[in-house]
């Protein structure tokens, strides 16, 4: 598997898994009826942001990441970052491939932390996966999160040292 810098070529690929996940509404905090456009525009950030693919060796897109700057200012060395897996592919080190690629990608773009601000409580996988790679949650804003299927759920603030 290898990791790149994702491409408008990639898109398609990309979009044909991430509306599953954006529209079924259980792991992702975007409005459940963004448009392609939208998502697009979200999806690739401007500099110092950076999108990304994962590939097989036939280079089928498996996965996506991008990373930001989470904050400005005096807090501008804390980046964060969004993973989607295509659910054909999930359980297969894709995720895990991403998120490794990810933080050596901000280490050596200068930040010194990584903080995701809306991690599903629900999405244990995604929850133990980060944990793995050094996440700690550092609070869970209650109810802070619509599941369509389990109401008002927790939603994570995860952070690390880079």
């Amino acid at each position: 598997m290898l990791v790149r810098a994702a491409t408008a070529d990639d898109w398609p690929a990309m979009w044909s898994f991430m509306e599953g996940i954006v529209r079924a509404g259980e792991t992702f905090s975007w409005d459940r009826d963004t448009t392609e456009s939208q998502a697009r525009q979200m999806w690739f950030p401007d500099p110092p942001g950076r999108t990304f693919v994962a590939v097989d060796a036939d280079g089928t897109v498996l996965g996506t990441a991008n990373s930001v700057r989470n904050h400005r200012g005096g807090a501008s060395h804390i980046s964060s970052a969004s993973f989607m897996v295509d659910p054909v592919y999930s359980g297969r080190g894709v995720g895990r491939r991403l998120g490794e690629h990810v933080l050596e990608q901000a280490r050596r773009d200068g930040f010194r932390a990584m903080q995701f601000n809306a991690v599903v409580e629900t999405n244990t996988r995604a929850v133990s996966l980060w944990r793995s790679l050094g996440f700690e949650v550092l609070a869970t804003i209650p109810e802070g999160f619509h599941h369509p299927v389990h109401g008002h759920v927790g939603l994570h603030i995860m952070y690390r040292r880079l």
